[in-house]
């Protein structure tokens, strides 16, 4: 990874942060709660299906976008986002760059029948451990943030502990690292994480390289119809929505519209 962009800034800020939790509440604590987890749900079944399916997003902030939404209810919104017809829903827990938190993904599942998606930047068991003991159904891998072993250590784990992990890459290099572990899921993140610049276009390059097998989802840039007929023109088999759901004044006709793009 270069040094001094935007990822190498959170990826600093999200090790402190874990070793803090660490401190605050052990591994071993936080593994007697996987008992009390709630049975997975599978994400891979709820994107298998025709068409571009949608993994909806709970996302108050970001670090490119600043504050999205000050008055967001993570129950309320997940429950339109069910209602609306979305396949599974995404929780960001990432607190300092997105304004997440852990409870959210927590409340959000007791809420909700579709699976719910950790999405922060996993990069110790600790952080697997303690998404399935507050329900999540799945997690994100940021191939961009891991070394090779890394990321097989927590896919295997995350697997082992029933879960799916929506591996994430954005570039034909980091598409070859992630099929090596074997996922069942590809997410193409039209994001570059170290500048944060967006291109739908990421997804049509990298597209062609996916396993026919493989569930490839889009991820970041889409906005309207248009984007979302472009993906399904590509050959994508789900999106990742955050910002134009969030920021929509009417969330439910906001998701129907994407869905019938």
């Amino acid at each position: 990874m270069e040094s001094g962009t935007i990822l190498d800034g959170i990826l600093r800020w999200k090790r402190i942060e874990v070793d803090r939790a660490k401190r605050t509440r052990t591994i071993k604590d936080v593994r007697r709660g996987l008992a009390e987890a709630p049975a997975p749900r599978d994400l891979v079944a709820a994107l298998r299906v025709p068409g571009v399916s949608l993994i909806a997003e709970i996302k108050r902030a970001s670090p490119s976008k600043g504050l999205i939404r000050a008055d967001l209810d993570a129950v309320t919104l997940a429950r339109e986002y069910e209602i609306s017809g979305a396949a599974a829903i995404s929780v960001l827990t990432d607190r300092r760059f997105f304004q997440g938190d852990l409870d959210d993904l927590r409340t959000v599942r007791k809420h909700v029948g579709l699976p719910v998606l950790r999405k922060d930047f996993i990069l110790d068991s600790y952080q697997v451990y303690e998404a399935r003991a507050a329900g999540a159904d799945a997690l994100l891998l940021i191939t961009a943030a891991l070394g090779d072993d890394e990321l097989l250590g927590l896919y295997q784990l995350t697997r082992a502990l029933g879960m799916c992990a929506l591996v994430e890459v954005h570039s034909e290099a980091e598409l070859e690292r992630a099929l090596q572990v074997g996922p069942d899921i590809i997410g193409v993140n039209n994001r570059d994480l170290r500048t944060f610049r967006v291109d739908l276009e990421t997804t049509a390059r990298l597209r062609p390289l996916v396993p026919a097998d493989v569930i490839l989802v889009a991820e970041s840039g889409v906005h309207t119809q248009d984007d979302v007929a472009r993906l399904a023109e590509i050959g994508a088999d789900a999106m990742l929505v955050g910002e134009s759901l969030v920021r929509a004044p009417d969330t439910a006709r906001k998701v129907r519209e994407l869905l019938a793009g």
